[in-house]
């Protein structure tokens, strides 16, 4: 392509999949032998993560502590935790293999919290032996870190809080709504007696100093995301009164900005959900708490694509179908939830260049053994052919990042790619799975064990 055009696309999202799709197929990464791999935007997760930390340095009184640590279980791949360290970002953590993983990384533990709402005596020694923050999830939660906090040989460097519900309500996927009545996650601030207790709970226990919501998910609106953060700042004014003193000084606000879904174009962004928050919540902005957010999905999904060729096409019924070896263990919310996590499908030529023609109801089938196990039903699209190839963007998040193991598919490789003026250049973030470890994972080691 001429060199301006080249340009545009080295700095444009769309453009910069574009060529690295080409790429890809000229440089083998798919091919007859190799149908399925998977793509991460290393310039597009920089980007997003960028777009973050700005956003809040911009909003926030100067000098004020931040973490933006990313939600782990959103790409739990170690060269993107590494490439997101590398950034400036630390880990969210949810169980002790994110632990390992955000460890593995190279994350300090004062860049990592754990949030989980089963959390074993073990699981939390090991937390606050390594000096990573804890956010308690329940009271039975918060008597065991008592019992643990007394005996400990040495004092903990670990940060402890309490993660409320503020019962705020629920966004339009009801699965992914975290502050709803009745919600699993965190104490219910609602709840009759329970504001009291909590304010009681940390007079109690001056090691509390941190205070944690997550109200956010894909489906939930800004202003109600923000209203969820308005009752935890207002419960740790209310605290800090009573206690006569600043006990909490940090304020984790969680993640679970949602992304688009439609198209290329990047909203909300980091800049409107900070805006939002600022009208909401002026105080949170002035400088007198610590900050932590822990973003996941908004900061990776859209730099990451499935790239499939297609096997076989048919018609059944007067409908057209692309069989392909993309489906439900790379995108299984879409494949059980289509309504609610839709996801583009990009049709490009055996070449890797995009297809163009009449558009014609397709469906777009996976490989696994089930009906349901599409990606897209009657989507109107160039008609495919088998050798074409079919991109899924979008699904650098709880996506292709956690393999399912339907019908026991391997796990596709992984490349990261960057673009400039020499061309794309892959590099392999996670190898595809070998034939050899499905048996060995499925107990090939002791075939007469159940005889």
């Amino acid at each position: 392509m001429a060199a301006d055009a080249h340009a545009h696309a080295v700095a444009d999202s769309a453009g910069r999949r574009d060529l690295a799709v080409r790429a890809a197929v000229e440089q083998g990464l798919i091919d007859e032998d190799t149908p399925l791999v998977c793509l991460l935007d290393t310039a597009g997760i920089r980007a997003s993560a960028a777009a973050l930390t700005s956003a809040f340095a911009r909003a926030l009184a100067p000098g004020t502590p931040v973490l933006h640590a990313f939600a782990v279980k959103a790409a739990p791949l170690v060269p993107v935790l590494r490439l997101l360290a590398d950034a400036g970002l630390g880990c969210e953590v949810a169980s002790p293999g994110e632990l390992a993983l955000a460890r593995a990384a190279g994350v300090a533990p004062e860049h990592i919290v754990l949030d989980s709402p089963a959390k074993t005596a073990a699981e939390l020694r090991e937390a606050l032996a390594l000096g990573v923050a804890v956010n308690a999830d329940n009271r039975q939660e918060l008597e065991r870190l008592d019992a643990l906090v007394a005996t400990a040989s040495t004092a903990s460097t670990s940060p402890i809080g309490v993660r409320i519900n503020p019962q705020t309500g629920a966004g339009t996927i009801d699965a992914l709504s975290t502050a709803t009545a009745t919600s699993k996650f965190g104490i219910a601030l609602r709840d009759p007696g329970a504001r009291a207790w909590l304010v009681r709970a940390y007079l109690d226990r001056p090691w509390l100093t941190r205070l944690h919501t997550h109200s956010g998910s894909q489906g939930v609106p800004l202003p109600l995301i923000a209203e969820g953060v308005r009752e935890l700042y207002a419960l740790a004014e209310e605290i800090n009164a009573a206690a006569g003193r600043r006990q909490v000084d940090t304020l984790d606000i969680g993640g679970g900005l949602p992304v688009n879904f439609t198209s290329d174009t990047t909203t909300p962004t980091y800049a409107q959900y900070a805006s939002a928050l600022r009208s909401a919540v002026p105080g949170l902005f002035s400088g007198a708490y610590g900050l932590v957010t822990e973003f996941g999905r908004s900061l990776t999904a859209k730099h990451g694509l499935v790239l499939s060729r297609v096997e076989y096409t048919k018609t059944t019924g007067g409908r057209a179908i692309a069989l392909t070896h993309a489906g439900v263990q790379l995108a299984t919310r879409t494949v059980y939830a289509p309504a609610a996590w839709p996801l583009r499908i990009l049709p490009y030529s055996a070449k890797g260049a995009p297809l163009t023609g009449p558009p014609v109801a397709q469906d777009i089938a996976g490989p696994a053994c089930f009906a349901g196990d599409l990606l897209a039903s009657a989507r109107e699209l160039p008609l495919l052919a088998p050798g074409d190839l079919v991109c899924v963007p979008d699904t650098g998040a709880y996506a292709f990042t956690a393999h399912y193991g339907y019908n026991s598919l391997p796990r596709p490789a992984v490349h990261g790619f960057a673009v400039d003026a020499s061309g794309v250049r892959f590099t392999l973030a996670r190898a595809a799975q070998p034939l050899t470890s499905i048996p060995a994972e499925a107990g090939a080691a002791t075939p007469d064990a159940l005889l």
